[in-house]
């Protein structure tokens, strides 16, 4: 990455978060996965090693800032996590996971010498599911979802032997029991042989059979498979069992909760590295599927001051194993067009197995990455997996041979319009916009997705049968289809019902969130969180857009005050400019908005004295890391920053404060000590 400029990982993040957002999605909410773990792995590593050498450059939707995925539409009801359901960091070498132990040891501001004990266990290839237990009783069970809110699955697990349905008498008043639901390989095995002489549908792999058991409507189809469930942690609790992971794991244990029978606890590096190879060597003989090895920090008293970041805990870290890999033909390379125009090159491979999986499809990514690995078809691959997804090319094993190579099209399969790449950019896209079906019905669809407007009733299908008919050429015409009520009605599969239920959807988002409505135009760069941070400045869409066709036209006074928002970069504005210069893309603005009415964007903030504000910490701090101070002030809804401007609103300095104590007092700025922060953070709870 040394010589990568500003402006090339500008846009490389950009394409990692929505890349990586989509994979999640199709792995969390839909058990559909497109790619392989380690291909998964290696986007988020390439995501975290470019924000770290660019930390000005992350990104409110980056990967590194979210947990798992909304929702997707399902028959099971929602519930919310009391507390959040995290993910984990993940790491590949001996050296990380080194790391990893530094890092704990810098925030706690531990000396060299101080014995720092983890616990170790086999990371289970499963399904997370948290187990709530009010007087001791299983009142709730939920999937993770986005860690907030996950699927309620009670009437499911209830069929899952290894869950008691009470805890014994010395169990808190509520504990919330974290783990994993699991197929065994032999019942796998034997459901997928059951499946396959019943004419069923054969499961992919046994996480994904796991998951769809789990997530069953009717609880008496789980009750039919042979699912299992160890636990691994803990969520809300009245009362914690202990003052050790080791302490509450061996709790768990004695309840007749199943636990990982490899759990240990290390004192040394070397015992970490020695438990990682000893589970390693044991995996192929494992009755289930593993994927790595997860370290924990065991006093639980540094848990709670190591904290979180947005996505992991601190103070754990899931060590990854390589991945499987094998040997096939590419025999073909198709073309997609995606809703933003993007062409994906997708790879049709001659069936083979690997880990246990057949796999016939491998995703290309785009034009540089063909030319990078000079696949043709026809080429000898060796591509990996971890998972039951689309694998990885590793090596094209003929690349030598003496044949034409592959030519990237240059005009669009859909539409026939010129297809280029944008300057800086990799991603070779259509430029025909919204006179290409591709992607005009594909912004239909993400314009009614469940995180843009949400409307109940217009799916894939629907969309696409009414924009071959001709009516449905832009989303303001979704709040015309009431003109076409008796036309709707003459359709095949249409009753007055589902009629009258798609117009009431329709009309219920006639005032719709302004957020929503932003995000679901598809403005290049503008994902859901940056179209929220927009809003919470300019509170109204029509400012937004005037700031953007200020910026676009050379104002750069609108284009600093648009890069001065927090998560607004140049790459942002430059869409919002080039969106708004369009007179196709103005007159579909205007068209919609004269038939919706979305209402001013405000914005709840914590109940917390500094929620909102801007807190610069400065000096030596004695009582805490400066890691962890900034850690309180996010968790408090504050905005920690390494320097001093007039937008800060709070200094805490510490012994040894300098030139940053002097300019915030020089600019009126509001100053304490470590002790007046200690104060803020304890009346906020």
């Amino acid at each position: 990455m040394p010589d990568i400029t500003e402006a090339e990982a500008a846009n490389e993040l950009m394409r990692l978060a929505r890349q990586i957002a989509r994979h999640d999605e199709l792995y969390h909410a839909k058990d559909a996965p497109e790619i392989s773990d380690p291909e998964y792995d290696a986007l988020v590593r390439r995501n975290a090693e470019l924000e770290a050498q660019f930390p000005h450059l992350v990104r409110p939707d980056s990967p590194s800032q979210k947990v798992g995925h909304q929702i997707a539409a399902s028959p099971l009801s929602k519930v919310r996590h009391e507390v959040r359901m995290m993910s984990l960091d993940n790491a590949f070498a001996d050296e990380e996971v080194a790391e990893f132990v530094a890092r704990v040891r810098r925030f706690l501001a531990l000396p060299e010498d101080a014995a720092i004990a983890f616990t170790a266990e086999d990371k289970i290839d499963g399904l997370s599911c948290s187990l709530r237990y009010e007087n001791r009783k299983l009142v709730r069970a939920a999937t993770r979802g986005d860690g907030q809110v996950g699927e309620d699955v009670t009437p499911n697990v209830a069929h899952i032997s290894d869950i008691p349905q009470q805890l014994p008498a010395d169990a808190p008043d509520v504990f919330e029991i974290r783990g994993e639901v699991y197929m065994a390989r032999a019942d796998f095995a034997a459901l997928n042989a059951a499946q396959e002489a019943a004419g069923g549908k054969l499961f992919a792999n046994p996480r994904n059979a796991a998951a769809g058991s789990l997530r069953q409507k009717d609880a008496s189809v789980t009750a039919k498979r042979p699912l299992k469930f160890w636990a691994h942690g803990w969520g809300d609790v009245s009362q914690v069992p202990g003052a050790t992971q080791v302490d509450v794991v061996e709790q768990l244990a004695k309840w007749g909760v199943p636990v990982s029978p490899l759990f240990q606890r290390c004192e040394t590096l070397d015992q970490m590295f020695a438990a990682y190879a000893a589970i390693a060597a044991a995996r192929a003989d494992l009755p289930y599927e593993i994927d790595g090895v997860v370290y924990k920090v065991d006093r639980l008293d540094w848990q709670q001051r190591l904290g979180f970041v947005t996505k992991f805990p601190r103070w754990a870290i899931a060590r990854k194993f390589p991945a499987e890999q094998a040997e096939t033909t590419l025999e073909n390379i198709d073309i997609q067009v995606g809703r933003t125009g993007k062409l994906t090159p997708v790879g049709r491979l001659a069936p083979v197995l690997v880990g246990g999986v057949t796999v016939t499809n491998v995703t290309l990514h785009n034009k540089d990455e063909i030319e990078r690995l000079g696949v043709r078809p026809g080429d000898r691959i060796k591509v990996q997996r971890a998972g039951d997804v689309i694998p990885q090319v590793v090596e094209n094993l003929t690349r030598d041979e003496q044949r034409e190579p592959y030519v990237f099209p240059d005009h669009c399969p859909e539409c026939g319009s010129e297809a280029v790449a944008e300057e800086g950019e990799v991603d070779v896209r259509c430029t025909g916009g919204l006179i290409c079906p591709a992607q005009r019905t594909e912004r239909l669809k993400h314009f009614v997705s469940r995180a843009a407007l949400d409307i109940d009733g217009l799916g894939e299908k629907t969309i696409d049968q009414f924009f071959a008919l001709g009516w449905l050429e832009s989303p303001a015409d979704i709040f015309r289809l009431h003109q076409r009520k008796d036309e709707i009605l003459a359709l095949e599969g249409w009753q007055d019902k589902s009629v009258e239920k798609l117009l009431a959807s329709v009309e219920n988002r006639r005032q719709p969130d302004a957020a929503r409505l932003l995000f679901g135009l598809g403005i290049r760069h503008v994902g859901a969180v940056t179209a929220r941070d927009l809003l919470k400045y300019f509170h109204e869409l029509p400012a937004i857009r005037d700031a953007a066709q200020k910026a676009r036209a050379g104002d750069e006074e609108a284009a600093s005050l648009l890069t001065s928002i927090d998560g607004i970069g140049g790459a942002v504005v430059e869409a919002l400019g080039d969106f708004f210069h369009e007179p196709h893309n103005v007159a579909v603005w205007e068209d919609l908005l004269s038939e919706v009415s979305p209402p001013r964007y405000e914005v709840e903030t914590l109940d917390s004295p500094v929620a909102g504000k801007t807190v610069v910490f400065t000096g030596k701090l004695e009582t805490m890391s400066r890691d962890e101070a900034k850690a309180q002030a996010e968790r408090l809804g504050a905005k920690a920053s390494g320097s001093v401007s007039a937008k800060t609103d709070l200094l805490v300095a510490g012994p040894g404060a300098g030139s940053k104590l002097k300019k915030a007092q020089d600019l009126g700025i509001e100053t304490i000590d470590e002790a007046g922060w200690a104060e803020i953070v304890k009346a906020a709870g």
